[in-house]
């Protein structure tokens, strides 16, 4: 099925109306318009494959990226008008994908798990509660020994202005017992002009799911 096909309208497609105001303008600046660099290493990487989950999916680029290197890619997120997007440039590039409205904390509702799954700037949107609830959800939907790839803003970007800040050590805690990090090394998220720099400060990690809770 191609995406833009997949329209059911379930519970979880509640609208989100702040999210779907950032789409309704110009690009918000996380939505570049071609994947971030870092994930195109790991496709390149042969890393994003098997069936694979992006969280936080936006306008679906890096879902898009791991459909065209073999992955049977899937993209939520909680916007409804970025889910539109998605699909629509999807169907528009003949990618073979699909997409749903989904709330992050609730991946036990997909009723499936992932060899693989990609979070590109959605970890540092939560506060302390729904981090625990996410990555909860995280541990859910991976299957033991399934790799998480995660990019989320760096505590070393200075200045006040974008999402939270993490540091190693919220990122180390919020992977505990249930998990293995792999790597955790500083990369960079591009970004639209508007805010003065081309790039931002990020954390990039792999992490493993183990198989006991």
């Amino acid at each position: 099925m191609l995406a833009g096909e997949n329209e059911d309208v379930t519970e979880a497609d509640a609208p989100h109306p702040d999210w779907d105001d950032s789409y309704a303008g110009p690009p918000p600046p996380w939505d570049i318009g071609r994947p971030q660099p870092a994930f195109v290493r790991l496709a390149e990487d042969g890393t994003l494959t098997g069936a694979l989950l992006d969280a936080g999916c936006g306008t679906g680029e890096h879902t898009i990226l791991a459909a065209l290197h073999d992955a049977r890619a899937v993209g939520i997120d909680v916007s409804r008008r970025a889910i539109e997007l998605a699909r629509r440039k999807a169907a528009l590039r003949g990618i073979d994908a699909s997409f749903q409205v989904l709330d992050a904390r609730h991946l036990d509702t997909l009723g499936e798990t992932f060899d693989t799954i990609v979070d590109s700037g959605l970890f540092h949107v939560f506060d302390d509660p729904a981090r625990i609830h996410y990555v909860t959800a995280l541990h859910t939907a991976l299957r033991p020994g399934g790799h998480l790839h995660l990019m989320c803003f760096s505590d070393r970007q200075p200045g006040d202005w974008g999402p939270r800040r993490v540091t190693e050590g919220e990122l180390r805690a919020a992977f505990g017992s249930s998990w293995r990090i792999d790597s955790l090394a500083p990369d960079r998220f591009e970004i639209n002009p508007g805010l003065g720099t081309p790039t931002a400060e990020a954390w990039l990690a792999d992490v493993v799911r183990l198989a006991h809770r």
